[in-house]
């Protein structure tokens, strides 16, 4: 039989994976009607961001960017092809690499996103100042996760 007093460090609320998974859902709820309206996941959410800041990246580049493997990658650039977003063309430098490019409705899906990041910040109710500090320590966060795995 289990000890009925729960160890500390054993609770839910205690634990920094469970405060960092809920607010991520919390976030995609968020988004959610943004991106519907879009008609985007937030994967591909984040694959127009990437585009719109530099469109021509390889599908390398943008598996990096997102920290995904090309595996689970190929099949979201595949539907955003279907959609018309974006295109797929080899490079010129070398054949073996795939060029990702916006078409020009992925490319007018910008306008649309604008507002976006605004909107969140509101709702967020935190500061430009506190949103930047958050996201510098939630980055520094996972350079030494990433850091840390690398070394097993």
């Amino acid at each position: 039989m289990a000890d009925s007093k729960t160890c500390e460090e054993l609770k839910l609320d205690n634990q920094l994976c469970f405060a960092l998974y809920s607010t991520s859902l919390a976030m995609s709820k968020l988004y959610k009607p943004y991106l519907q309206a879009m008609q985007l996941t937030y994967p591909q959410y984040l694959i127009m961001l990437i585009l719109w800041e530099q469109d021509g990246v390889t599908l390398s580049d943008l598996g990096k960017k997102v920290m995904q493997d090309l595996g689970a990658l190929s099949p979201v650039i595949k539907r955003m092809e279907i959609a018309g977003l974006i295109s797929r063309q080899p490079s010129q430098e070398d054949e073996r690499k795939v060029i990702i490019c916006l078409t020009d409705a992925g490319q007018a899906l910008q306008q649309q996103a604008k507002q976006i990041p605004a909107d969140i910040l509101c709702s967020t109710r935190l500061s430009i100042e506190g949103i930047a500090e958050l996201r510098q320590q939630l980055q520094m966060l996972r350079q030494q996760l990433t850091t840390s795995t690398k070394d097993e």
